[in-house]
């Protein structure tokens, strides 16, 4: 998996202001998740009995590491007291670095960052000849006489 960024709020509307300040900016839907206990998000599609089990499965699989083998318990344990997660699934260092910064700015109580130093290239698929699809590489550098596409996308940010 790649870069993961998870804040613990110790309540469901902090979260909630959170995931909407996030897609206002410009992250899409799919790459901002909310668990609470009132909103299991993707955490409810795990096929578990308990909303602890499903919090526990969820997060084993964002959190997969050996120096992270006791985290996906700690924050199923804090979805049951009525804390609240955010998760943010960036592609690439500037989303990375404005997810960050928003977090932040939000205060949560704990926020965990898996793989966020690793960047790859950031891909897109297109179609080609005979139905097979091939990744292309997109590098798009902001210039003077050209914004790249972070600049459209966070406008008045510096990257």
């Amino acid at each position: 998996m790649s870069a993961i960024l998870l804040a613990v709020f110790n309540d469901y509307e902090a979260a909630d202001r959170m995931r909407v300040m996030l897609v206002r900016d410009g992250f899409p839907t799919d790459r901002v998740h909310l668990t609470a206990s009132c909103e299991l998000g993707c955490a409810g599609l795990e096929p578990a009995d308990s909303a602890h089990a499903k919090c526990l499965q969820y997060f084993r699989t964002l959190l997969k590491r050996e120096d992270e083998r006791e985290l996906p318990e700690i924050l199923a344990k804090r979805i049951d007291s009525g804390a609240a997660t955010i998760t943010v699934l960036p592609r690439g260092a500037v989303e990375t670095e404005r997810a960050t910064e928003l977090l932040r700015q939000a205060h949560p109580a704990d926020v965990l960052e898996h793989d966020c130093k690793k960047h790859g290239w950031e891909h897109a698929a297109s179609k080609r000849g005979g139905g097979a699809y091939w990744v292309q590489h997109i590098w798009l550098e902001h210039s003077p006489d050209n914004d790249c596409i972070y600049c459209r996308l966070f406008p008045g940010t510096s990257h």
